[in-house]
């Protein structure tokens, strides 16, 4: 379970946003909407622990029972992903894959084997090899999240994810996401524009329910 306690974010004398709190439980995807700059993209920062430091925090962060904003962005167990799928050029499909495995899984052979299965679950067998440069636009969207969900993040963070994939591509994605959350039991939570874009019967929060005019 991924709880927000009473957060205030400020940039100098302005504040973003007062006292958010949120609860998302497991498997479940909580949608964040509001304005550009309202302050969603800094709560993301804030919540993996890459707060600009142009801007003041107050508040807690807890997953599973354990406050994580007291601890380093590696210690923190939250996966991000954004509108842009940031593939590594200069590794191979499966190397991206396997570049995120936790160190549990060990040796080139054993590393290598769960990311062409990862490929194989998602219509994607045989492309270990391949250069990232030559996949669709919704086959690098697949990967990128995979890549993601590997490193067995607790939380999961979506910003804007969608976005920049075509009408046809965007359905088929978003849907891909959501088994996917609900598979593994991350809960989530989306920041978007869209108001396709939140599931079905998907609880929505509007930021400006903590924003105060100063």
């Amino acid at each position: 379970m991924l709880n927000i306690k009473n957060l205030t974010l400020s940039n100098g004398d302005k504040s973003l946003f007062t006292d958010f709190s949120l609860v998302v439980d497991h498997g479940e995807v909580v949608t964040l909407t509001g304005v550009s700059g309202s302050g969603k993209s800094t709560l993301l920062s804030w919540m993996i622990g890459d707060l600009d430091p142009h801007f003041a925090a107050t508040g807690e962060l807890w997953l599973n029972n354990e406050r994580r904003d007291t601890r380093p962005i590696e210690a923190r167990h939250i996966g991000l992903l954004f509108q842009n799928d940031l593939l590594f050029p200069h590794l191979s499909v499966g190397q991206n894959l396997a570049f995120a495995l936790p160190a549990s899984v060990r040796g080139a052979p054993a590393r290598r084997q769960r990311a062409a299965e990862t490929l194989s679950s998602i219509g994607l067998a045989g492309f270990h090899d391949r250069d990232p440069a030559t996949l669709s636009g919704g086959q690098r969207a697949r990967v990128s999240l995979m890549r993601t969900l590997l490193a067995e993040p607790q939380a999961l963070l979506l910003d804007e994810p969608f976005s920049k994939l075509d009408a046809v591509l965007r359905t088929q994605f978003r849907a891909f996401v959501f088994e996917q959350i609900a598979l593994q039991r991350i809960p989530t939570l989306l920041v978007t524009h869209d108001p396709a874009d939140v599931p079905p019967g998907g609880r929505v929060v509007e930021i400006s329910d903590w924003q105060h005019s100063t």
